[in-house]
């Protein structure tokens, strides 16, 4: 009887040692899940060539259409690199989304304007659409994202009737169905960010001004204490968008600057909030199911 009784136990710590590996083989399979990803060649121009690296989700199926969300990098048009959304991509890559981010031309390494570089964003755009069953798009839902000069761009796919490339297909169309902006330049008028280098131009490239019916709905991040994006900026957006029928999602961050939702910046606190609002917000939309794996503070 002793003997059974000890065997019994034996086999007891056996089985929950080996569920316990299971869970732990399970989880650390699931943090270091990395995205398969491919980059290509989206546009060429002036010897320049501008290319894209995307991210597809777990078990793609490439005959199926995917969510798909597409950032921008920010730099003030002069420099950056996609590196900086690549853990946003990741992330929503998890969640069952075809993610992109996008190189365009910047000032320093191309000795260009703002206008090539939304230019870029829209062929980028393009091109995707054109390639989406390629890479499994389903271009009912795309999103554009980018934070500062990046956010400017995202918006400008959508919202800008002009500043294409001479060599696009303009019959297909650029814009986004939905916008996520982190702190996005937004407004190019007189006072405003960037204004010095676009002057009298601003009209063609400032979102702020040509907001009109059936802007796609957004959700916008922005710190109060951001010195290049006034509070009263995201408001303005928030109401000309409203005052159009569209939908605008405004949140603001107490005490944060600029870049606060990046996830180097605040030990990623804000990086966890805003990606956690745009998953919700994307839930909202009927572009992702099912409950946000990441939490609004960092585990």
């Amino acid at each position: 009887m002793e003997n059974r009784k000890i065997l019994g136990s034996m086999f007891k710590k056996i089985i929950f040692t080996v569920l316990g590996l299971l869970v732990f083989v399970s989880s650390y399979g699931q943090e270091k899940w990395e995205p398969v990803s491919k980059d290509v060649i989206y546009k060429v121009v002036n010897n320049d060539s501008l290319m894209l690296r995307v991210y597809f989700p777990e078990k793609f199926k490439k005959r199926k259409k995917y969510p798909t969300i597409v950032f921008f990098f920010g730099g003030g048009w002069n420099s950056g690199s996609i590196s900086q959304f690549e853990d946003q991509s990741k992330y929503f890559s998890s969640r069952g989304m075809v993610t992109v981010v996008v190189d365009y031309r910047i000032k320093n390494r191309n000795k260009t304007s703002p206008f090539e570089a939304v230019k870029d964003a829209k062929s980028a755009m393009r091109y995707l659409k054109i390639h989406a069953k390629d890479f499994g798009i389903d271009t009912n839902k795309m999103v554009a994202s980018g934070g500062s000069a990046g956010g400017h761009l995202a918006a400008a796919t959508t919202l800008l009737p002009g500043l294409n490339e001479s060599t696009d297909d303009i019959s297909v169309s650029p814009k986004a169905s939905a916008l996520i902006l982190f702190n996005p330049v937004i407004d190019n008028g007189e006072g405003d960010y960037g204004y010095e280098r676009i002057g009298d131009r601003y009209m063609e490239i400032s979102p702020m001004h040509n907001i009109t019916k059936g802007a796609p709905p957004t959700i916008f991040f922005l710190g109060d204490n951001d010195k290049h994006i006034p509070v009263a900026t995201g408001k303005e957006y928030k109401s000309r968008m409203e005052a159009v029928g569209s939908r605008c999602d405004l949140f603001i961050y107490e005490g944060q600057e600029h870049g606060f939702f990046n996830k180097s910046k605040n030990k990623g606190k804000y990086y966890y909030e805003t990606v956690y609002e745009a998953d919700l917000f994307l839930q909202s939309l009927g572009y992702l199911k099912g409950k946000a794996t990441i939490t609004k503070t960092k585990i």
